[in-house]
């Protein structure tokens, strides 16, 4: 898809120019935002207060959802060069400052919560609008993701959408080794969610599911998007350094070309 493409060059780009990483967590998680930014969730104008919300609850992929919004018109190129520089409201992780921002984020764990109030807060005022959360699996090592997905299934929260990038890795090792959450779609339908698994490198089927989500009753929904750390640069893909390392000016040059 052509807005997945632009995504992960902006990406690549203002990471290099800023020599940052988070490299690889921000194309895991590209298709995504493509997904939900090409169509599927309702935010036309960033400004209207009956809009869907997003909580990109993973901060420390915010270089990909500044990408979507600079796509969008809503972050220009020129601040967009401002990306980890001093005084920017473009920092490693989301600040709701910024035009097109919901939330701040980047401690991991309390995205949902955030999630599940709006989206509570939302119901009670009758409105139509809908929230989605973009969790990271090793997110879910901890205990408040779980205190909100309790008080979610309890609410029946259904205009709440949760999203976990399952990419089986985090900072320093494979999140099998670190704790071992398999078979992750089990636990959340234990704790009283409606459960879909699909490819998180898909975008059509992304948005279909979004689609077919009943919104108006019932339980929370979460997808289990499977994806690939790095996706679209082959020596990234599924490397445990690309979670924090810079590239160099041969990796960069080949990254480039690899998602032309």
């Amino acid at each position: 898809m052509e807005l997945s493409r632009q995504i992960r060059r902006i990406i690549l780009e203002q990471s290099k120019r800023a020599r940052v990483g988070h490299i690889g967590s921000a194309l895991s998680v590209t298709d995504i935002l493509a997904a939900l930014y090409g169509g599927a969730m309702r935010v036309q104008n960033p400004d209207d207060p009956e809009r869907d919300r997003f909580i990109l609850s993973k901060g420390h992929a915010a270089l990909a959802l500044y990408a979507a919004l600079h796509l969008k018109g809503w972050v220009s190129q020129a601040q967009l060069d401002t990306f980890c520089g001093n005084g920017t409201l473009l920092g490693v992780h989301p600040d709701r400052a910024r035009r097109g921002g919901d939330f701040s984020t980047g401690s991991l764990g309390h995205g949902l919560s955030m999630g599940a109030g709006s989206a509570l807060a939302a119901r009670m005022k009758k409105s139509a609008r809908r929230v989605f959360v973009l969790i990271s699996d090793a997110e879910c090592n901890e205990g408040s993701v779980w205190e909100a997905a309790m008080f979610a299934a309890h609410h029946q929260i259904s205009n709440l959408v949760a999203i976990l990038d399952w990419n089986g890795q985090q900072a320093l090792d494979y999140t099998s080794k670190v704790l071992d959450l398999s078979p992750i779609s089990d636990r959340w339908r234990a704790f009283g969610w409606d459960v879909r698994e699909i490819d998180g490198h898909d975008v059509a089927a992304i948005a279909k599911t979004i689609e077919g989500l009943d919104i108006r009753s019932g339980p929370p929904h979460l997808i289990v998007a499977h994806t690939i750390f790095g996706k679209g640069v082959s020596f990234m893909q599924n490397k445990i350094k690309w979670h924090y390392l810079p590239m160099s000016d041969e990796e960069y040059a080949q990254a480039i070309a690899e998602i032309a």
